[in-house]
């Protein structure tokens, strides 16, 4: 990805975040991946939790294709939706088979309260607001896993095959790439509304980035329904 340059409103989209995505890279469960110590179990529980995650993830930014203002950006965002499903399939499933555990354990019990919440937010915001304000909300999955696979190929190799093969995927020029399509449809898109638009997206990207925490955090803890 591109440094950020302040006059980009992404930049200034990022900036308000700084605060959350030290806390992000000081979760234990990011430190696990990174040093090797996670417990695969923590690790298993979210694998199942993202690929449920990407299930919705990837019917929202198809939400945001049929919204898009210039059949070009719908290309871009209905080959990304296609893609998390392909990834989902692939990547995480490959993950789940050297768990011990297959596919079908996606089907085998709820999402998680974080993950529950998190999904209907950002599907709230792509269905029920404008276009610039949904794929705000769907920007931080996008652009703090890129982030976050930076820096931790930046620290030490770990130590676990598994751990280290998550972050090289995400910490890779390729999917750096993808990300920076989706930030510069964000500035090209924050170049059309209000000032109050511009806030509401802000506020849907920092609500983005909470939830991203609280997503580790979950796993982490391996989140239960209390009832």
């Amino acid at each position: 990805m591109q440094n950020p340059t302040p006059d980009r409103f992404t930049s200034r989209l990022w900036a308000g975040i700084e605060p959350t995505y030290r806390e992000i890279l000081r979760h234990p469960f990011l430190a696990g991946l990174s040093d090797g110590t996670l417990d695969r179990q923590a690790f298993r529980f979210y694998v199942i939790e993202d690929a449920l995650y990407l299930h919705d993830f990837a019917r929202a930014v198809a939400v945001l294709g049929g919204k898009a203002p210039h059949p070009d950006v719908t290309a871009v965002l209905c080959g990304d939706a296609v893609a998390t499903v392909e990834a989902e399939r692939e990547q995480l499933g490959r993950f789940l088979r050297d768990l011990g555990g297959s596919r079908d354990d996606l089907f085998a019990r709820q999402p998680a309260p974080t993950t529950s919440a998190y999904t209907s937010y950002f599907l709230a915001q792509v269905h029920a607001r404008p276009y610039e304000e949904g794929l705000a909300a769907v920007l931080p999955c996008y652009w703090i896993y890129a982030e976050v696979g930076k820096e931790l190929l930046n620290r030490p190799a770990s130590p676990d095959p598994l751990y280290r093969r998550w972050i090289e995927s995400y910490g890779s020029d390729e999917y750096a790439a993808v990300v920076q399509r989706v930030v510069d449809l964000t500035d090209a898109a924050a170049q059309e509304v209000s000032d109050g638009g511009l806030r509401a997206m802000a506020r849907h990207f920092a609500m983005g980035a909470r939830y991203e925490w609280m997503f580790w955090d979950m796993a982490w803890r391996q989140e239960a329904w209390p009832l």
